[in-house]
């Protein structure tokens, strides 16, 4: 046998050597829920080890996870009841906790990078990414709102703005806007392939943005297509996206590596909370290794071609790293 792979596999060092993937702190934005008031922070039940933090304690958590090596931070916020209305009115509201959160971070900290989420379900009485007008979920009187959404964080601070809510054309739309509001080095990251998963129930019950009534489908993608996602994704670049995502992660590394052979810009994945709360979950039942499961799916979302990933593990690797 002239060719032996096993000579490759023999010692740690050699294995080193050729290893193909390499993930680092550097790929990784690790995602942070927002509440009002002070001195709060409360455990997300179904995502064990996160939790929501007020303003004060969102600063000391940014705090460590930069001395960890982390540098990016996708925010989203948690409203009350009492906040949301049909036309999400709150997220352009300038007195809003949220975006005086935005401000503070850049403001204490302004090497990291924020990224925040664009879509009206946060916001929304209904729990819908867009406006619902007679049970239905409109697209280009969303862009309107979204619109005005976006440009209130990109005047808060915000780095990247994520629109999440798949409405079509909004990526131009939202372009448009911040270019013409002298906004030109604020990022999109589109959420370009987002489907209408199973896998966001512990995200939904960590901002209590649940739609009121229906599903996401007619907006959110079917789980079946991945011609679609390219179809989305020419869209998503021809309107200006400085980064096409993925979501969910895992169940979609087909989807990954779709965009990352047809698109010369930079593919993005999220690592979604149904994917963490399942390793989390068998880790704490003793079904499963948590640690190496957790490198094992990570690797697996950068080997499939993203080069960025949002993940809620993103501070466990970074401890890891430093050990």
């Amino acid at each position: 046998m002239l060719r032996r792979p096993r000579r490759n596999r023999k010692s740690e060092v050699i294995r080193n050597m050729v290893e193909e993937t390499r993930l680092s702190v550097k790929d990784l934005i690790l995602p942070l829920f927002l509440l009002d008031g002070k001195n709060q922070k409360m455990e997300v039940s179904s995502m064990p080890g996160i939790y929501r933090y007020s303003t004060d304690l969102l600063l000391k958590e940014i705090d460590t996870c930069m001395n960890l090596g982390i540098m990016a931070f996708d925010i989203f916020p948690a409203y009350p009841e009492s906040k949301k209305d049909e036309t999400a009115t709150e997220s352009y509201n300038p007195d809003t906790f949220y975006l005086k959160a935005i401000s503070s971070v850049k403001r204490n900290f302004p090497e990291a990078c924020i990224m925040t989420d664009v879509a009206m379900d946060p916001y929304s009485s209904d729990g819908h990414d867009g406006l619902v007008i007679d049970g239905k979920i409109v697209n280009d009187e969303t862009l309107k709102i979204l619109g005005k959404m976006a440009l209130a964080q990109a005047e808060a601070g915000a780095d990247i703005l994520g629109p999440s809510d798949m409405m079509d054309g909004r990526v131009g739309y939202i372009r448009q806007l911040l270019d013409e509001n002298g906004f030109q080095d604020v990022s999109i990251m589109a959420y370009t392939a987002k489907y209408a998963s199973a896998f966001y129930n512990p995200f939904r019950d960590a901002l209590d943005s649940a739609p009121k009534s229906g599903d996401k489908k007619t907006y959110q993608m079917n789980p079946a297509n991945a011609i679609e996602a390219l179809i989305e994704a020419e869209l998503d670049f021809n309107e200006g996206a400085d980064f096409l995502m993925v979501k969910p992660a895992l169940a979609y590394l087909d989807i990954i590596k779709l965009l990352k052979d047809h698109f010369n810009i930079p593919i993005a994945a999220y690592n979604v909370s149904g994917e963490y709360a399942m390793i989390k979950a068998s880790a704490l039942n003793g079904w499963l290794d948590g640690e190496r499961a957790m490198l094992e799916s990570l690797l697996s979302i950068k080997r499939a071609g993203a080069n960025i990933i949002l993940s809620y593990f993103a501070k466990e690797f970074a401890i890891l790293q430093k050990q």
